[in-house]
């Protein structure tokens, strides 16, 4: 193939915090983006999440629209609108043609089923991603000295469980839910909460803060959750703004799908097996 890489559109299987923060820095940098989502997305981050898109019909993060597609009928009119089409295809099997570059941002971190058929150049976020098996390149997603490193061989990182350290908080960030059912909160993003204050409730079992802070992250009011489902997230910094920016590490993973994109973008370009060395 021989085309500029800004004639070639890149899907990203995801629209949540990580995949939110790349799409926009793909949109940002000259790409035409196209976002695939499931029915009901679960973000916790809602207000930098272009998944919120299925909900609202369209969704602003960094200065970056997003639309719902209502079919790939839809897709040409909103890329020529300069906003990222969100369409409803977890399976990936509505796009009409193979893609130039696809980019899973799902942070499934385990069952992956994308594969390096699925088009030109495949780039996986975080675990449960290994180069040559289900992607070209992977980018590593957990914090420390190397998030957002391009990896062109092995696998990023295993997924430690354990939330990253903010403000000297870890696990205690984190709301849970106590049991199975439907979860029910008048609270917003962006409120300041307590410890032990309520935030909402599922039947009738309280869901409470374990910290003071401000809540960054709180899934949709309505919600079907499983036991032990994360459905919150509390910034013990306290600073309402963070919680409507787009987060140092899904920027940091965002740059590092960047430079995948640009290098292994030359193959589409004739050098078709780069040979490069881990970032």
């Amino acid at each position: 193939m021989n085309r500029p890489l800004d004639d070639i559109t890149v899907v990203v299987r995801g629209a949540g915090e990580l995949a939110s923060g790349v799409i926009r820095r793909l949109m940002v940098s000259g790409f035409k983006v196209i976002a695939l989502e499931k029915e009901k997305p679960e973000c916790m981050r809602r207000a930098v999440c272009f998944a919120e898109a299925v909900y609202d019909g369209e969704k602003t993060v960094g200065g970056v629209g997003a639309k719902l597609a209502g079919s790939t009928d839809d897709l040409e009119e909103i890329i020529n609108d300069k906003k990222v089409p969100v369409l409803i295809d977890p399976d990936f099997k509505y796009l009409k043609t193979k893609p130039g570059i696809l980019i899973d941002a799902r942070m499934l971190k385990r069952d992956i089923d994308t594969t390096v058929d699925m088009a030109e150049i495949v780039i996986g976020l975080g675990p449960g991603f290994t180069v040559g098996r289900n992607c070209h390149a992977a980018v590593e997603t957990n914090r420390g000295n190397n998030l957002g490193r391009v990896l062109y061989e092995g696998s990023p990182e295993p997924d430690t469980g354990i939330p990253g350290t903010v403000a000297g908080k870890t696990t205690e960030r984190m709301l849970r839910a106590p049991i199975a059912g439907t979860f029910e909160s008048s609270k917003q993003i962006g409120d300041q909460v307590t410890a032990g204050e309520a935030v909402g409730s599922i039947s009738d079992r309280s869901v409470r803060c374990q910290i003071d802070g401000v809540l960054r992250g709180l899934i949709r009011d309505g919600s079907i959750v499983r036991e032990n489902q994360k459905i919150g997230d509390i910034d013990p910094r306290g600073i309402m703004e963070n919680c409507f920016k787009i987060s140092d590490k899904a920027n940091a993973a965002a740059g590092g799908v960047l430079e995948a994109v640009l290098a292994l973008g030359k193959g589409l370009l004739g050098d078709t097996s780069p040979n490069r060395r881990e970032s």
